[in-house]
């Protein structure tokens, strides 16, 4: 009998690396794909931040340099508005550093020639703010490369984290934040950096799970001290997080041990001496006569510190609950409370680095500095009593967050809003084919987003508030992403990966491209030149009589 030949071997393995959209998508690898994303990042910031002339974002970078080369002159932080404490801080220290390098001779306000001086005192801004716009980039750099590697910890696709990491990297907040001097990024990613660290040790139970707890707690309060308007996302974390846990979340052995009672001693000590290091600054934040002088109004019941005392509870009983559900011991859940505490603590201690009152009541009681800021209207329904009123007004801002989501009825230089489109289907396709858990996890990530875009409505939910919430619509999408990877063989996958790409580049670096080419001149700055930069007046504000020599 004859033999039949042997038969090659199959090629259906080959037929799906060639279908699968993943592979084509991130061909070249995690760490020249990381490498390309920052290169990307760098060209635009060459052509579209560094470049453009000094005075074209003048409204924040001139009000943070002022501050910064004042407070190099030994004078107080003159702009505290947000606070942007460690914004200015670190583009003061940025300043003398470069000084010290003999990179920049303009690092104090004496330094700077007068407006008189039009063509000095240009020279000296120009290599000012450009030296700012140099720190802003590395510092928008920085934050790509940590949600890079915490990201690559929460999913387990490395595939899937460079996708989230590219359109992280392309969304409008992180486009606008890496060209100017801005208080939102410090703000924003190191409570999104919380979030995350928060997600991954919550899977994976540890017995240093309580030390990430502090952490976190530490980043929060950072975060805080940069911008108040962080506080939206600090609310909401404790009930975010109650869905991130899984089989390996419960305690291990050591806390159910002497030796987890004795780490549970060993942290309420510690909490206990941060939290009476820190207590000065908690009484000057609450100290009635600053208040009364930074007309701030409490919010709630006529007494300040009422919903500061409601959201530790809050964020405490989450944890409890969080405990019951995935099995976290007594004694870890109770040593986390305290970590907690103590990180917070420590944190709010950098406020005494250069020490102001101003930013320390702000920090203390962020919502009455941000109901500083909003209208008439608003101010009056957030300090009245009528609930029908207030709700009113939320649907009104709800309804104008998702006209913006749809893109057409209001259109933004905010690309994530077209990943929104593919999450809501998805977290619905993910709920139907058993995938509950990353369902909830990715609509809880949504929910996150669109109210605290809801609450940032009132002051004009400008392209600088978008990096409070674009991250949790990429951490939304990842995590189904990774949830579901029979997508990744679907015929439409790419061609649909292709065009977000694409419309992350058009969507993201329209606002960037439009500052660097728009034809408006800096007159507008005169507006507020005199009362955020006292000491510097610009040479286009200049009056016959302001540009006699005194």
């Amino acid at each position: 009998m004859t033999e039949l030949p042997a038969m090659a071997p199959t090629a259906a393995p080959r037929f799906a690396a060639t279908r699968d959209a993943l592979d084509r998508l991130t061909s070249i690898g995690w760490t020249w794909g990381l490498a390309a994303i920052l290169a990307g990042l760098a060209l635009s910031f060459l052509l579209f931040g560094y470049a453009v002339v000094y005075w074209r974002n003048a409204d924040m970078d001139f009000m943070v340099i002022y501050s910064a080369l004042a407070m190099n002159d030994s004078k107080p932080q003159h702009f505290l508005d947000h606070t942007a404490y460690l914004t200015i801080d670190s583009v003061r220290t940025w300043f003398a550093l470069l000084h010290g390098l003999g990179w920049l001779d303009a690092f104090t306000l004496p330094a700077v020639p007068p407006a008189t001086d039009a063509a000095g005192f240009d020279i000296a801004m120009t290599n000012a703010v450009r030296a700012g716009r140099v720190l802003a980039f590395l510092i928008a750099v920085g934050c790509v490369l940590i949600f890079a590697h915490l990201i690559r910890r929460i999913v387990r696709d490395w595939r899937v984290a460079l996708l989230a990491t590219l359109a992280f990297a392309l969304s409008g907040g992180v486009a606008v934040h890496s060209r100017i001097l801005r208080s939102e990024l410090v703000a924003a990613c190191p409570v999104i950096f919380a979030l995350m660290i928060l997600i991954v040790i919550g899977r994976r139970a540890s017995a240093l799970r309580p030390a990430g707890m502090a952490l976190a707690a530490a980043l929060c309060v950072i975060g805080l001290e940069n911008k108040v308007q962080a506080i939206l996302l600090i609310g909401a974390l404790p009930l975010v997080i109650l869905p991130f846990g899984g089989e390996a979340s419960g305690s291990v052995l050591f806390w159910r041990t002497r030796n987890g009672l004795l780490a549970l001693a060993v942290a309420a000590a510690l909490a206990l001496a941060a939290g009476y290091a820190a207590w000065p600054l908690i009484a000057t934040g609450l100290d009635q006569s600053l208040l009364e002088a930074a007309r701030f109004h409490p919010l709630l019941l006529g007494r300040f510190g009422v919903y500061q005392v409601a959201l530790a509870l809050l964020m405490l009983g989450c944890m409890l609950v969080y405990a019951a559900i995935w099995r976290v011991s007594a004694a870890e859940a109770m040593t986390s409370a305290f970590a907690v505490v103590a990180g917070a603590a420590l944190a709010l201690l950098l406020l005494d680095l250069d020490y102001n009152a101003g930013n320390v009541i702000a920090v203390v009681n962020p919502l009455e500095k941000m109901l500083t800021f909003v209208d008439a209207g608003t101010s009056e329904v957030a300090h009245g009593s009528s609930l029908a009123a207030l709700l009113s007004l939320l649907l009104q801002d709800l309804g104008s967050v998702i006209a913006r989501y749809t893109f057409v009825l209001h259109s933004s230089p905010r690309p994530t809003v077209f990943l929104v489109w593919l999450i809501i289907p998805a977290i619905v396709h993910a709920w139907r084919t058993g995938k509950r858990q990353a369902a909830l996890q990715a609509l809880v990530l949504l929910l996150m987003a669109v109210g605290i875009d809801t609450l940032g409505v009132r002051r004009g939910l400008k392209v600088e508030y978008f990096i409070f919430t674009d991250p949790l619509v990429v951490l939304s999408g990842a995590v189904l992403l990774d949830a579901m990877p029979d997508f990744r063989f679907h015929n439409w996958t790419y061609p649909i990966a292709l065009t977000l790409l694409g419309l992350h580049i058009a969507v993201g670096q329209a606002e960037p491209i439009k500052y660097a080419f728009m034809r408006k001149g800096p007159q507008s700055s005169c507006e507020w030149n005199g009362y955020y930069m006292p000491l510097m007046p610009l040479p286009w504000c200049l009056t016959p009589s302001t540009a006699q020599p005194k």
